[in-house]
């Protein structure tokens, strides 16, 4: 089967949101999950989204980024979600998002790509460390509910 990677449009926030509720489940934490599809709407202007399309124009997977500046190492590009659903892992598609994520960042002149990855998720830090990934457990995520 033929998958197309492209910029993530309007019209595919419901499929995109749907898909992010999956991911939240997936990684054993949907009660985090507190996004609707009307703020993303309405803050559509900060997401920044590839999709994975399948020939039938279906969305099968999103990887969401945004840049961002660390004072060690300047202008960078962070990756919130990497999501293929569980019928199309496999097929290079995390891969070719991952890889488009990073096109990305160096078009944007960016120093580095960073995201986080859950602790039991073997198969994606193993996928990860294939692509040159340096994977350290010295920071803790910390998260200041503002609303």
């Amino acid at each position: 089967m033929h998958y197309t990677i492209r910029k993530a449009e309007i019209r595919d926030f419901e499929t995109i949101h749907r898909l992010m509720k999956e991911f939240a489940v997936f990684i054993k934490t949907p009660e985090k999950f507190t996004i609707t599809l009307e703020r993303m709407l309405k803050e559509r202007d900060y997401i920044h989204c590839f999709v994975a399309e399948n020939e039938a124009h279906e969305i099968v997977g999103y990887a969401t980024y945004f840049l961002t500046y660390y004072t060690w190492s300047g202008k960078s590009m962070y990756l919130e979600d990497l999501y293929v659903i569980d019928s199309c892992r496999g097929a290079g598609l995390g891969a070719a998002l991952m890889d488009r994520v990073t096109e990305e960042a160096r078009r944007e002149d960016c120093a580095k790509l960073k995201w986080q990855v859950s602790r039991w998720n073997n198969t994606a830090i193993e996928f990860y460390k294939k692509r040159g990934a340096v994977i350290d457990d010295v920071e803790i995520n910390c998260d200041l509910k503002l609303r």
